[in-house]
Order: structure tokens, then C-alpha cells, then sequence
């Protein structure tokens, strides 16, 4: 059976781009949705997926009153997904830094996985055109995360990952406070100490050649002191397999 797929795209002024990204994202050979979650983009990005989604069915567009950040536009959609029976949810860049045709790929891995990143640490994984500094930073920060943590994850801070419906729901997303990096930080250490399977696949990432990023120095920071918290919270070890794992139902 074919999974449903919701794949959430956060945009802020993504006007260049949010168009082919819906061109690519419906190209590809699943069961899929596509939710824009906007957060009143002066640009008129909000206005120009409305639009789209009048002559378009699998095209949504959830409007938001200003700027409130990367962690609260997932929540939000991936709450979306989850009430409407979404079984595969995957959060996804407007500005084509992620190639769409990496979706099958990332969605079929769920089948053996129930959270799966994108990443771009592991062999066959790449980065182009990032600046050495923006380089650096991630390379650290996911450096910091295993350190402080022990989640044995080369990309933690990958914003390009698939989930199951069964561990969102587990895990409690709404209940998730952090934004930026830390929110997928987050969202993997808590899967893997809950005792679901995380898996990398290698993709590459490309910077944007539109718009500017949305990453902050106090992004930076906050992402740097939540991960210590949880560290020092601990535990440094996965959990038991869950009960709503793929692991225990291939079992069951």
C-alpha cells in the first residue's frame, strides 16, 4: 500500500522559488500533498501559493499573522498532517536547497525507519556552494550535538528528513518548544531516545541562489544552550525499541 505523504515547506519572502518547488515536488511518483505553512511573507508568497492551490488539489497553503519561526511552522504543519491522515511527513526548504528528487528515496526508507535524514555528513553526501564559515558552523554544531548527547547522528541539524505518523504522535511535536536547528535537534534526539530506528540517507545540499537565509545568531545560540540541557538531561543512549517503532510492528 502506498503511504500518504505531506511534505511541509516553511516559507518567509521565497517568492523566486516556492514555484518550482511546487513544480518538482508534484513531479515525483508518490501519493503526495504539498502544505506551504507562510508566515505573511511581504513578498507575496502566501498570496502566490493560494492561488496555486485553487486549481491544484494536493496544493495547501497555511497563513500565518508574522514572522514566528522555523520550530513553530512545523509544528504547525505537522500537526496539519497529522489530523487530516498523513502517514508520511516530510519537512522539506523552499529555496531548492533540497533536491525534490531525493523524496522517493527519503519516503521509502521509511518503510524500514520511522525518522529519516537527509544528510549531508555521511559518505556520498555533499554540500555546494556554502561559504567555508557556514560550513564550519554546521560541521560544529552537529559535532556539538553528539558530543553533549551521544546521538550517534552525522547530521542532526538536517532539514530535510521524513517521519511516521506513529512517532510524531509519540513524541508529543506540539509540545515541542525550540526553533531553528534546535527544533531538529530535537525532534531526532527524542526519537532515538524513545527507542525509534533514525536512519541517514546521503543527499546533496545546495546553497540558495535566491533570497537570504533566515539563520540568526540567536538561532545559533539558543540551538547551542538547548542542546547542553538535553544532554545534561540525558540519557546518552537510545531507548527501548517502541511499540509504534517499524521495528515492533515488523515484528509483530
Amino acid at each position: 500500500m502506498t503511504a500518504r505523504v505531506l511534505v511541509v515547506v516553511p516559507t518567509y519572502d521565497e517568492r523566486d522559488t516556492i514555484g518550482q518547488v511546487l513544480d518538482a515536488v508534484l513531479a515525483q511518483p508518490l501519493d503526495l500533498e504539498v502544505l506551504v505553512v507562510d508566515d505573511s511573507s511581504p513578498d507575496g508568497t502566501g498570496d502566490l501559493v493560494a492561488a496555486r492551490a485553487e486549481v491544484d488539489t494536493r496544493v495547501h497553503v497555511l497563513h500565518r499573522g508574522g514572522k514566528q519561526g522555523l520550530g513553530s511552522a512545523y509544528r504547525a504543519g505537522l500537526r496539519w498532517g497529522l489530523d487530516r491522515g498523513h502517514e508520511v511527513l516530510v519537512e522539506m526548504d523552499a529555496d531548492l536547497s533540497h533536491d525534490p528528487d531525493d523524496l522517493p528515496a527519503l519516503v521509502g526508507a521509511t518503510t524500514g525507519a520511522d525518522l529519516v535524514l537527509g544528510s549531508r555528513y555521511v559518505p556520498r553526501g555533499a554540500v555546494v556552494n556554502w561559504p567555508r564559515h557556514r560550513l564550519l558552523l554546521s560541521r560544529g554544531g552537529n559535532l556539538w550535538v553528539r558530543t553533549a548527547t551521544g546521538l550517534p547522528l552525522r547530521d542532526a541539524t538536517s532539514g530535510f528528513r521524513a517521519f511516521r505518523a506513529p512517532l510524531l504522535e509519540a513524541i508529543g511535536v506540539d509540545a515541542l518548544h525550540s526553533e531553528g536547528y534546535g527544533f531538529q535537534v530535537e525532534t531526532a534526539l527524542q526519537a532515538w531516545r524513545a527507542g525509534f530506528v533514525v536512519e541517514e540517507l546521503p543527499i546533496t545540499f545546495t546553497e540558495r541562489r535566491h533570497g537570504a537565509s533566515k539563520i540568526s545568531r540567536a538561532i545559533v545560540l539558543e540551538a547551542t544552550w538547548r542542546v547542553l540541557l538535553w544532554g545534561l538531561r540525558g540519557p546518552r543512549r537510545a531507548g527501548d525499541p517502541h511499540a509504534r517503532s517499524v521495528r515492533s510492528s515488523a515484528r509483530g
